[in-house]
């Protein structure tokens, strides 16, 4: 989902991660939500109220009875404002407080009183972080409903120290923010994605492959996660791709899971164990036609592979690998299709692009696949933009204009 036009309130407490809070408003502001900022005064030894006020762009509320305040009761007009209030870093001060009712400063009153959807980024020192007293107060703070209670991640702290207590990083808590504000009209639902290129093997260093980066299944998988949907994501290689989502790293939240696979026969072989448990399955890889139809146990030299021709007394020589065709991953689960699970293809074609798409969803009992033309700039493999055709199989189509792949993964999901 887009977070144009979100109010989004951020409470910082005294933490030495709140340095990372303003970059985090900038973000937040490019893609166009309003951000209003609360703190605990001792967040201000980490991060200043001039700071945060001028990348805000908003007055910080810090002090409960300070005159500079907007309205008399702030702790109540900003959760009445926001359509969200995120937490980062809520130290183990901040955390207990919370899940015990206290409300004594700014970032806690306003707590209180809010009961729309907050996202908690916790941040200490380890031996603070495993203080059973911590652990208790997440426990309790996760159970509640509006509350995506993060975890923490592990790595090299302020204090010197390597261990687990550090905030997740920005990019992860512009994902929770986007979690936790899309509806979860996916709760309940299995989800099956494939995603990614297959490489069908020549012989150990050698392989068959085309210039998928998965940008687009991954997107896909986001996008029914972000609406509460089970996942389970099969993936070609993808070495620069990982699933950037909130639930790798929340308290209680819905599970996915990421089965890595190379081959075209090992992607068809996951998908179809999995589909039986599936109400959707996207497919979505860009998975390999042909195969070796024999794979050489040893690196395959020239030599072995050549055939000489001559014509016009000049030999050349030619070199072939025999080849055969890989499974039909869309055909085999369309024969396996339920009447009440819904099977969505890909097609990206470079001529006659409908007829050739149209001709793939029917003929494997498709419910619908989705077009994408290499003549299209901006669309294909390797980009961070698409433009797809969204065809049904009662005739229906929908044209999507060029969008971020996310944009477009969001759009899919609310047309099927």
């Amino acid at each position: 989902m887009t977070l144009q036009g979100k109010h989004i309130l951020i409470g910082i407490s005294g933490g030495i991660a709140a340095y990372k809070i303003p970059e985090l408003i900038r973000l937040l502001k490019k893609v166009g939500a309003d951000v209003q900022v609360t703190t605990t005064k001792h967040a201000l030894e980490f991060v200043t109220s001039l700071t945060l006020q001028t990348v805000s762009g908003h007055k910080v509320y810090s002090d409960v009875f300070a005159a500079i305040n907007e309205h008399s009761t702030e702790h109540i007009s900003l959760p009445d404002w926001a359509d969200l209030m995120l937490i980062a870093p809520a130290t183990a001060n901040v955390l207990c407080k919370m899940a015990n009712g206290i409300a004594d400063d700014a970032l806690t009153t306003t707590f209180a009183a809010m009961r729309k959807p907050v996202v908690i980024a916790p941040a200490m020192n380890t031996n603070m972080y495993e203080s059973p007293a911590t652990q208790r107060a997440m426990r309790e703070l996760a159970e509640w409903e509006n509350i995506t209670m993060l975890d923490a991640a592990s790595g090299e702290l302020a204090c010197g120290t390597t261990g687990k207590g550090r905030m997740q990083e920005i990019d992860a808590l512009m994902a929770a923010v986007e979690y936790a504000l899309t509806p979860k009209t996916l709760a309940g639902k299995h989800v099956l994605i494939t995603a990614g290129p297959t490489q069908e093997a020549i012989d150990p260093v050698r392989y068959i492959t085309n210039a998928s980066t998965g940008k687009m299944g991954y997107a896909l998988a986001r996008a029914c996660l972000n609406r509460g949907a089970a996942i389970t994501l099969v993936s070609g290689p993808c070495p620069t791709q990982h699933l950037q989502h909130p639930t790798r790293y929340t308290l209680h939240a819905t599970p996915y899971t990421l089965i890595p696979v190379t081959s075209s026969a090992e992607m068809c072989e996951a998908a179809v164990k999995a589909f039986p448990e599936a109400d959707m399955a996207i497919l979505c890889a860009a998975v390999a036609d042909f195969t070796p139809c024999e794979r050489a146990d040893k690196k395959i030299k020239k030599q072995d592979l050549a055939t000489t021709t001559q014509h016009d007394s000049i030999a050349t020589q030619h070199y072939s690998i025999a080849l055969k065709t890989t499974t039909d991953i869309a055909a085999t689960l369309g024969q396996m299709k339920q009447a009440h699970q819904k099977l969505i293809g890909f097609a990206l074609e470079t001529h006659d692009e409908e007829a050739n798409a149209v001709r793939k969803l029917q003929s494997k009992n498709l419910n619908m696949i989705v077009l994408n033309s290499l003549q299209d700039k901006g669309a294909g493999f390797g980009v961070d933009t698409n433009k797809v055709t969204l065809l049904y199989a009662d005739g229906t189509k929908k044209d999507l204009p060029l969008l971020l792949k996310q944009e477009v993964a969001d759009s899919i999901i609310d047309f099927i």
